[in-house]
């Protein structure tokens, strides 16, 4: 067994874990730990607990220490640095003609690097930049292309539902999401409808997906004939969230039932054998971006 603490370096990030080295933490608390980019400064998400080694996929970095008040006020100020970066970074853009859309920078806390994150619709060939860059901000500079659902992760925004996007305020990874999901729950199949403002399928198509693909296969679907206290009826359409099935009688008025009010009327042809299994093919998920 091994003890790992969970921490978090911006809002909604993804959760690292790192070797506490028998330093007593909780949630919330500010730590200094150990990175690929140098020291950072990261929040506790999940305290100290112990798990398995082989679940344990790389080696531990440390945590260094507990946040010290200078560190909290060092972050200020390299948040300020980094604003003054991006703007710096934006005139070697246009200078340099680069087809590319900065959207942030971050520096590690001891403020001797920085990583840039920026978006383009074609892989971009930035070794100028970075050696205009080094030269002008005197740190190291790293550049990371990123995919449209992580630029709308970096900059926010809402979405139609009037709420913050999912991905900025609480969605830590990116789950695969599939027009499947938008047909299991009958939706209009608009792209301008279904879509983000990432400009691909909405993330929270997939939140109710299952929910909706078992109402279904207990729901008769349209054109099936059902027995109600009314007498034969033809279904014509359906509501999954009610539970309910809109049929049209035979004297052609049209009703809405419950599901457990009607009952589905078997074919003579088919009485005393089994309904066929009916193998659903899955439709290939859609492609995530990095």
């Amino acid at each position: 067994m091994s003890e790992v603490v969970g921490v978090r370096f911006r809002r909604a990030g993804k959760i690292y874990y790192f070797d506490p080295c028998g330093i007593e933490v909780k949630p919330n608390e500010s730590v200094i730990v150990k990175t690929a980019r140098g020291l950072e400064l990261g929040r506790v998400v999940i305290a100290p607990r112990q798990v398995i080694e082989n679940e344990i996929t790389e080696p531990l970095e440390p945590v260094i220490r507990k946040a010290e008040p200078e560190d909290l006020a060092k972050e200020k100020e390299l948040l300020e640095k980094a604003n003054n970066a991006i703007v710096e970074c934006g005139k070697l853009v246009t200078e340099l003609n680069l087809p590319m859309k900065l959207l942030s920078a971050d520096f590690n806390i001891e403020g001797n690097r920085v990583t840039f994150l920026f978006s383009a619709e074609q892989r971009v060939d930035f070794r100028e930049l970075v050696r205009k860059l080094t030269g002008r901000l005197k740190v190291r500079v790293e550049l990371r292309q990123v995919g449209s659902r992580d630029e709308a992760k970096v900059i926010g925004g809402y979405g139609r539902c009037g709420r913050p996007l999912c991905c900025m305020a609480f969605l830590t990874d990116f789950d695969p999401v599939s027009i499947k999901m938008a047909k299991d729950q009958e939706l209009p199949l608009n792209p301008m409808k279904i879509s983000g403002s990432c400009g691909r399928l909405m993330c929270c198509l997939g939140y109710e997906s299952e929910q909706y693909r078992q109402m279904k296969q207990k729901m008769p679907k349209a054109g099936t004939r059902v027995m109600t206290a009314n007498g034969e009826a033809v279904v014509t359409g359906r509501n999954l969230i009610k539970e309910s099935v809109i049929v049209e009688l035979e004297s052609g008025a049209v009703v809405e039932l419950p599901l457990s009010e009607i009952k589905i009327k078997e074919n003579p042809q088919q009485a005393g054998r089994k309904p066929p299994i009916e193998i659903e093919e899955p439709e290939p998920p859609e492609i995530q971006e990095a």
